[in-house]
Protein backbone atom coordinates (compact mmCIF):
# COMPACT_ATOMS: atom_id res chain seq x y z
CA UNK A 1 0.00 0.00 0.00
CA UNK A 2 0.93 4.18 -0.60
CA UNK A 3 -0.05 6.09 1.80
CA UNK A 4 0.27 9.97 1.17
CA UNK A 5 1.65 12.18 4.20
CA UNK A 6 0.17 15.44 4.50
CA UNK A 7 1.61 18.63 5.59
CA UNK A 8 1.21 19.47 9.52
CA UNK A 9 1.57 23.12 9.52
CA UNK A 10 3.80 25.45 6.78
CA UNK A 11 6.46 26.39 9.27
CA UNK A 12 9.94 25.46 8.24
CA UNK A 13 13.00 23.82 10.24
CA UNK A 14 16.23 23.93 8.95
CA UNK A 15 16.79 19.85 10.43
CA UNK A 16 13.95 18.25 12.14
CA UNK A 17 14.41 15.73 13.72
CA UNK A 18 13.86 13.28 17.10
CA UNK A 19 9.60 13.55 16.90
CA UNK A 20 8.23 12.01 20.23
CA UNK A 21 4.41 11.77 21.06
CA UNK A 22 3.40 11.62 24.99
CA UNK A 23 -0.41 9.76 24.74
CA UNK A 24 -0.51 11.06 28.59
CA UNK A 25 -0.58 14.43 28.04
CA UNK A 26 -1.01 14.64 23.92
CA UNK A 27 2.58 16.68 23.80
CA UNK A 28 4.01 16.58 20.66
CA UNK A 29 7.92 17.44 20.65
CA UNK A 30 10.61 17.23 17.51
CA UNK A 31 14.14 19.13 17.70
CA UNK A 32 15.47 21.10 15.16
CA UNK A 33 19.25 20.27 14.88
CA UNK A 34 21.17 22.87 13.33
CA UNK A 35 18.94 25.86 15.14
CA UNK A 36 19.37 23.84 18.87
CA UNK A 37 15.87 24.37 19.50
CA UNK A 38 13.18 21.65 21.38
CA UNK A 39 10.13 22.17 20.40
CA UNK A 40 6.84 21.34 21.67
CA UNK A 41 3.05 21.24 20.98
CA UNK A 42 0.10 20.52 22.77
CA UNK A 43 -3.58 19.61 21.40
CA UNK A 44 -4.39 23.09 20.96
CA UNK A 45 -1.66 23.48 18.81
CA UNK A 46 0.76 26.09 20.61
CA UNK A 47 3.97 25.64 19.48
CA UNK A 48 6.89 26.69 22.35
CA UNK A 49 10.80 26.40 22.06
CA UNK A 50 13.51 26.37 24.07
CA UNK A 51 17.30 26.98 23.05
CA UNK A 52 20.06 25.03 23.70
CA UNK A 53 22.35 27.26 22.11
CA UNK A 54 24.09 24.02 20.35
CA UNK A 55 22.72 21.80 17.93
CA UNK A 56 20.60 19.35 19.77
CA UNK A 57 20.81 15.61 18.32
CA UNK A 58 17.05 14.55 20.30
CA UNK A 59 15.14 15.33 23.23
CA UNK A 60 14.03 12.41 25.38
CA UNK A 61 11.35 12.63 27.99
CA UNK A 62 12.44 11.87 31.71
CA UNK A 63 9.87 9.48 33.76
CA UNK A 64 7.86 11.60 35.99
CA UNK A 65 8.59 14.53 35.28
CA UNK A 66 7.95 17.09 32.19
CA UNK A 67 11.59 17.28 31.38
CA UNK A 68 13.58 16.15 28.47
CA UNK A 69 16.96 15.05 28.55
CA UNK A 70 18.79 16.71 25.94
CA UNK A 71 21.45 15.46 24.04
CA UNK A 72 24.00 18.23 22.51
CA UNK A 73 27.32 18.75 21.19
CA UNK A 74 29.69 18.79 23.95
CA UNK A 75 27.06 17.25 27.08
CA UNK A 76 23.61 15.54 27.60
CA UNK A 77 21.30 18.58 29.61
CA UNK A 78 18.87 18.03 31.83
CA UNK A 79 15.73 20.27 30.73
CA UNK A 80 13.16 21.10 33.24
CA UNK A 81 10.98 23.38 31.29
CA UNK A 82 12.57 26.45 32.16
CA UNK A 83 16.03 25.81 31.72
CA UNK A 84 18.89 23.69 31.43
CA UNK A 85 21.54 22.20 33.60
CA UNK A 86 24.36 19.56 32.46
CA UNK A 87 24.30 16.27 33.47
CA UNK A 88 26.97 14.48 31.35
CA UNK A 89 30.19 16.19 30.27
CA UNK A 90 30.85 14.87 26.45
CA UNK A 91 33.72 17.03 25.65
CA UNK A 92 36.43 13.66 27.13
CA UNK A 93 34.20 11.49 24.61
CA UNK A 94 33.45 13.19 21.51
CA UNK A 95 35.81 14.13 18.92
CA UNK A 96 35.80 18.30 18.27
CA UNK A 97 33.67 17.18 15.01
CA UNK A 98 31.53 15.41 16.53
CA UNK A 99 27.81 15.63 18.15
CA UNK A 100 25.22 13.62 19.67
CA UNK A 101 22.69 12.49 17.21
CA UNK A 102 19.47 10.03 17.31
CA UNK A 103 18.29 9.14 21.36
CA UNK A 104 15.73 7.39 23.19
CA UNK A 105 14.69 5.39 26.19
CA UNK A 106 15.05 1.88 26.31
CA UNK A 107 12.08 -0.07 28.21
CA UNK A 108 14.44 -0.05 31.54
CA UNK A 109 14.77 3.90 31.72
CA UNK A 110 18.61 3.64 30.06
CA UNK A 111 19.77 6.21 27.41
CA UNK A 112 20.75 4.85 24.14
CA UNK A 113 22.40 7.87 22.70
CA UNK A 114 24.58 7.95 18.74
CA UNK A 115 27.30 9.91 17.35
CA UNK A 116 27.18 11.67 13.86
CA UNK A 117 30.44 12.08 12.12
CA UNK A 118 30.42 14.23 8.63
CA UNK A 119 30.61 12.12 5.58
CA UNK A 120 34.88 12.76 4.80
CA UNK A 121 35.73 10.89 7.86
CA UNK A 122 35.59 7.61 8.59
CA UNK A 123 33.25 5.47 10.99
CA UNK A 124 34.76 6.94 14.32
CA UNK A 125 31.57 7.48 15.68
CA UNK A 126 29.78 5.01 18.81
CA UNK A 127 26.21 4.17 19.69
CA UNK A 128 26.48 4.77 23.16
CA UNK A 129 24.48 4.24 27.03
CA UNK A 130 23.89 6.13 29.90
CA UNK A 131 23.09 4.52 33.11
CA UNK A 132 23.55 5.08 36.58
CA UNK A 133 25.87 7.98 35.56
CA UNK A 134 28.22 5.32 33.67
CA UNK A 135 28.28 5.74 29.91
CA UNK A 136 29.29 2.85 27.60
CA UNK A 137 29.85 1.98 24.04
CA UNK A 138 27.74 -0.67 22.42
CA UNK A 139 28.30 -0.14 18.97
CA UNK A 140 31.39 0.87 18.08
CA UNK A 141 32.66 2.23 14.86
CA UNK A 142 29.62 3.95 13.64
CA UNK A 143 29.08 6.70 11.08
CA UNK A 144 25.76 8.13 11.42
CA UNK A 145 24.11 6.58 14.63
CA UNK A 146 20.18 7.25 14.17
CA UNK A 147 16.67 5.53 14.40
CA UNK A 148 16.55 2.90 17.40
CA UNK A 149 13.76 0.68 18.90
CA UNK A 150 13.06 -2.61 20.74
CA UNK A 151 10.83 -5.20 19.93
CA UNK A 152 7.48 -6.15 22.53
CA UNK A 153 9.29 -9.01 23.71
CA UNK A 154 12.60 -6.66 24.11
CA UNK A 155 14.47 -9.11 22.73
CA UNK A 156 15.60 -7.71 19.45
CA UNK A 157 17.05 -4.35 19.09
CA UNK A 158 16.78 -2.53 15.84
CA UNK A 159 19.59 0.38 14.90
CA UNK A 160 20.23 2.28 11.52
CA UNK A 161 23.55 3.17 10.66
CA UNK A 162 22.72 5.66 7.92
CA UNK A 163 25.60 5.80 6.12
CA UNK A 164 26.41 2.09 6.61
CA UNK A 165 23.35 2.00 4.02
CA UNK A 166 21.86 -0.37 6.20
CA UNK A 167 18.85 -1.19 9.06
CA UNK A 168 20.68 -3.55 11.92
CA UNK A 169 19.16 -6.22 14.38
CA UNK A 170 20.73 -7.55 17.15
CA UNK A 171 19.97 -9.71 20.02
CA UNK A 172 18.71 -7.86 23.21
CA UNK A 173 19.36 -8.70 27.10
CA UNK A 174 16.55 -6.89 28.48
CA UNK A 175 17.71 -7.22 32.03
CA UNK A 176 21.62 -6.16 31.45
CA UNK A 177 20.93 -3.92 28.25
CA UNK A 178 23.43 -5.20 26.31
CA UNK A 179 23.20 -6.00 22.21
CA UNK A 180 25.43 -8.92 20.60
CA UNK A 181 24.92 -11.05 17.25
CA UNK A 182 24.60 -8.11 14.77
CA UNK A 183 23.09 -8.75 11.78
CA UNK A 184 21.81 -6.68 8.44
CA UNK A 185 18.15 -6.70 8.34
CA UNK A 186 17.83 -4.84 5.12
CA UNK A 187 20.44 -2.73 3.00
CA UNK A 188 18.66 0.82 1.98
CA UNK A 189 18.48 2.25 -1.36
CA UNK A 190 17.23 4.93 -3.01
CA UNK A 191 18.11 7.15 0.21
CA UNK A 192 19.57 6.86 3.03
CA UNK A 193 17.82 5.10 6.33
CA UNK A 194 17.71 7.87 9.01
CA UNK A 195 15.12 7.90 12.32
CA UNK A 196 12.78 4.83 12.77
CA UNK A 197 9.91 3.61 14.97
CA UNK A 198 7.93 0.60 15.91
CA UNK A 199 4.62 -0.53 16.01
CA UNK A 200 2.39 -2.99 17.90
CA UNK A 201 3.18 -5.75 15.27
CA UNK A 202 6.46 -5.13 16.02
CA UNK A 203 7.59 -3.88 12.42
CA UNK A 204 9.03 -0.53 11.39
CA UNK A 205 8.34 2.29 10.42
CA UNK A 206 11.84 4.00 8.51
CA UNK A 207 12.49 7.81 7.57
CA UNK A 208 14.48 8.14 4.04
CA UNK A 209 17.23 11.03 4.07
CA UNK A 210 17.20 11.53 0.05
CA UNK A 211 14.51 9.24 -0.63
CA UNK A 212 11.24 11.59 -0.18
CA UNK A 213 9.20 9.05 1.58
CA UNK A 214 9.06 6.84 5.09
CA UNK A 215 8.83 2.98 4.56
CA UNK A 216 7.02 0.03 6.61
CA UNK A 217 9.61 -2.76 6.69
CA UNK A 218 8.67 -6.46 8.65
CA UNK A 219 10.66 -6.46 11.55
CA UNK A 220 11.67 -10.21 11.10
CA UNK A 221 12.97 -10.48 7.68
CA UNK A 222 12.91 -6.58 6.85
CA UNK A 223 10.68 -7.28 3.55
CA UNK A 224 8.73 -3.83 2.00
CA UNK A 225 4.94 -3.70 3.72
CA UNK A 226 3.96 -0.03 2.89
CA UNK A 227 5.08 3.38 1.58
CA UNK A 228 4.70 6.93 3.24
CA UNK A 229 4.71 9.35 0.16
CA UNK A 230 6.39 12.42 1.53
CA UNK A 231 6.30 15.73 0.54
CA UNK A 232 10.17 16.67 1.05
CA UNK A 233 13.79 15.80 -0.14
CA UNK A 234 15.25 14.73 3.24
CA UNK A 235 12.92 13.06 5.65
CA UNK A 236 14.31 12.62 8.73
CA UNK A 237 12.01 10.95 11.47
CA UNK A 238 8.87 9.75 12.16
CA UNK A 239 6.66 8.55 15.36
CA UNK A 240 3.39 7.36 16.69
CA UNK A 241 0.82 9.69 18.10
CA UNK A 242 -3.13 10.48 18.20
CA UNK A 243 -5.50 9.33 20.50
CA UNK A 244 -5.81 5.79 18.89
CA UNK A 245 -1.82 5.83 18.21
CA UNK A 246 -2.09 5.31 14.56
CA UNK A 247 -0.80 8.81 13.22
CA UNK A 248 2.45 9.29 12.17
CA UNK A 249 4.53 12.35 12.76
CA UNK A 250 6.77 12.92 10.05
CA UNK A 251 9.87 15.55 10.38
CA UNK A 252 11.96 16.98 7.37
CA UNK A 253 14.48 18.86 6.54
CA UNK A 254 15.08 22.55 4.96
CA UNK A 255 18.39 23.26 5.32
CA UNK A 256 19.61 24.48 1.82
CA UNK A 257 16.79 23.32 0.47
CA UNK A 258 13.98 25.53 -1.88
CA UNK A 259 10.98 22.68 -2.04
CA UNK A 260 8.11 24.02 -0.69
CA UNK A 261 7.31 21.49 1.95
CA UNK A 262 11.05 20.75 2.40
CA UNK A 263 11.65 21.25 6.33
CA UNK A 264 7.45 21.27 7.32
CA UNK A 265 6.21 18.55 9.89
CA UNK A 266 4.03 16.00 8.07
CA UNK A 267 1.27 13.54 9.47
CA UNK A 268 -0.39 10.10 7.81
CA UNK A 269 -2.87 8.02 9.12
CA UNK A 270 -2.08 4.17 8.54
CA UNK A 271 -3.84 0.94 9.66
CA UNK A 272 -1.71 0.42 12.72
CA UNK A 273 -1.18 1.31 16.00
CA UNK A 274 2.31 2.51 17.48
CA UNK A 275 3.35 2.14 20.56
CA UNK A 276 4.12 4.63 23.69
CA UNK A 277 8.15 5.56 24.02
CA UNK A 278 9.76 4.49 26.87
CA UNK A 279 11.42 7.46 29.36
CA UNK A 280 14.31 7.90 30.78
CA UNK A 281 14.57 7.17 34.26
CA UNK A 282 17.16 9.44 36.59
Amino acid sequence: MNYKAEVFGTEKYRLGEGPCYDPGSGRLTWVDIIDGKLWQMKEAGTRTSFDLGQPIGAAVPVSGTDGFVLCGMDGLYLYDGERAELLQDLTGLFLPYLRCNDAKADPFGRLWFGSSVNDDHPAEGNLYKLENGKITVMQADTKISNGLAWSRDRKTFFFSDSLKYAVFAYDHDAEKGLISNCRKLYETENGVSDGLCIDSEDNLWVAYWGGRRVEHRNGRTGELMDIVEVEAEHVTSCCFGGDDMKTLYITTSGDGLSGRYDGCLFTCKVDVAGVAPDKVIL
